[in-house]
């Protein structure tokens, strides 16, 4: 119910994806330790206006985790993301989602959980907490990477994780971003469920208590026309967090907010830099 991991095989030589944003087919080829290339459909190497470098990193299980650092050609802004993906897919059917925050200065590390793309494992609700875990520290490790502001930004299943990590963690990070996340794990097996759900459901962490707990800036977006986590969750969300907060209410379909309303949240999240002590 909350996790669909997409594996792929440690044998995999290239990844076909179509690229959205260009319109274009795209044969991603696959280096040592995952290293992405990317090359056009007739064979030549993509020229793109960001550079990515794959890196590997274990969380306190010994799972290898395969990760993403996506920073951009020119105009760093500063500000690095941990980007926590939705519950499905990997990182090649993911990565695409951080591309607008990319193309506009921040430096972004998306990675894939235990039992998701080139990461061992198994996928768990536990296990996913640890790599996200695992996945801040590896980042607070990197001191090449300069990190003026650190923010965590979660969709769907990411969004109720970036809140659990970010309350855990909350003096290494500035910030927290969230969108289409459900408020607990209770709440959406009801939504699915009904009163079953619920009784069956262990919580393991909750999001909504959590959000009590985290005392930085916290911008909760949500769609009104999201089919998958209903906008009630969302609001509820934000009615128990902590100023100074902000609600961002889009449209459109689930966690689509990027594709349709990159300016808005890019705006948003340029406000919440400024709440930063």
């Amino acid at each position: 119910m909350y996790l669909a991991p997409d594996k792929i095989p440690v044998s995999a030589k290239s990844v076909t994806m179509v690229d959205h944003q260009n319109k274009d087919t795209l044969i991603i080829n696959i280096g040592e330790h995952f290293q992405p290339v990317f090359k056009s459909k007739n064979g030549d190497t993509a020229e793109l206006p960001y550079n990515v470098e794959s890196v590997l990193f274990e969380n306190t299980k010994g799972n290898r985790l395969n990760g993403w650092i996506i920073k951009p050609e020119e105009g760093y802004n500063g500000t690095t993301i941990l980007f926590l993906h939705s519950n499905s897919g990997n990182l090649f059917t993911q990565y695409q989602e951080v591309l607008p925050l990319v193309k506009n200065g921040f430096s972004v590390f998306i990675f894939d959980y235990s039992g998701y793309g080139f990461s061992q494992g198994k996928a768990t609700r536990d296990n996913v907490l640890l790599d996200a875990t695992a996945a801040l520290s590896y980042l607070q490790s990197r001191t090449d990477i300069k990190k003026e502001h650190l923010i965590i930004y979660g969709q769907s299943l990411g969004g109720h994780l970036a809140i659990n990590l970010a309350a855990r963690n909350q003096d290494m990070i500035d910030g927290l971003v969230t969108e289409g996340a459900f408020s607990s794990h209770k709440d959406i097996a009801a939504e699915t469920a009904g009163f079953i759900g619920r009784i069956i459901v262990a919580e393991k962490y909750s999001g909504l208590e959590s959000v009590r707990n985290f005392h930085k800036p916290v911008l909760i977006i949500h769609s009104t026309e999201d089919e998958t986590i209903p906008f009630e969750q969302g609001e509820k969300l934000f009615a128990n967090a902590n100023e100074p907060k902000t609600f961002l209410k889009i449209d459109k379909c689930h966690i689509c907010g990027l594709s349709f309303y990159p300016d808005e949240i890019l705006n948003a999240i340029n406000k919440l830099l400024l709440q930063v002590n």
